[in-house]
């Protein structure tokens, strides 16, 4: 999963260190597009959830990644249902518990959904053409390993980056998967878009300080 750290006011790009993927638990991830002080909100909704399980629940099975979506499907129902919505779509991902992938879908009205991949805002027209090349609709991941992941989702940054007005070249990436002493969880931030360049532009007639 993978997500950029710019925060817009309008067109005004006003942040640039905003970070959108939130871990959860040990292995769950979270990530959520949209408004920026509801992503606050979210982050202090799930921070409550983990303080909650850790103090309540000594039965020793782990906050899971299907465990969160719920939550947050019914924290985004609540609030929609209330004529106050959180303005944010949200992706998490993890393992179910019996150690398969989960990847599932809430936006601001309770809606959810699953699929082998998914994307929020203009990744939804851009990204996942490019993801279900790899990645077939019917989440057959046998196939795949984690480089040619981590590959493809470079390459959905890389494109929403250009064709995207709204979009940093800095991103966030966390990849979670399976070692040999159980779950493994990693979180690289500042990962710059790799390629750009805007040269190109100066033989455009018009652009910036060009001469008509």
């Amino acid at each position: 999963m993978a997500a950029d750290t710019m925060g817009a006011y309008g067109s005004l790009m006003r942040f640039n260190n905003i970070e959108r993927l939130i871990k959860v638990g040990k292995e769950t991830t979270v990530g959520i597009s949209g408004d920026i002080s509801d992503l606050q909100q979210l982050e202090r909704i799930l921070e409550e959830l983990e303080t909650t399980e850790e103090v309540y629940d000594s039965d020793g099975h782990n906050l899971r990644a299907p465990h969160v979506h719920e939550y947050l499907s019914r924290v985004m129902y609540n609030r929609r249902s209330k004529m106050n919505p959180l303005w944010n779509a949200i992706i998490v991902g993890g393992f179910e518990d019996d150690g398969s992938p989960f990847l599932r879908y809430v936006d601001l009205l309770g809606v959810t959904y699953g699929s082998s991949t998914l994307a929020t805002g203009f990744g939804n027209h851009l990204a996942i053409p490019l993801l279900r090349q790899l990645i077939p609709s019917d989440g057959d991941y046998i196939n795949v390993d984690e480089e040619q992941a981590k590959k493809v989702v470079m390459d959905c940054m890389r494109v929403l980056f250009y064709r995207d007005a709204r979009s940093f070249d800095k991103f966030s990436m966390v990849v979670v998967k399976k070692g040999e002493a159980g779950k493994v969880f990693e979180h690289t931030k500042d990962i710059k878009v790799d390629g750009q360049s805007w040269k190109f532009a100066r033989d455009i007639r018009g652009y910036g300080s060009a001469q008509q």
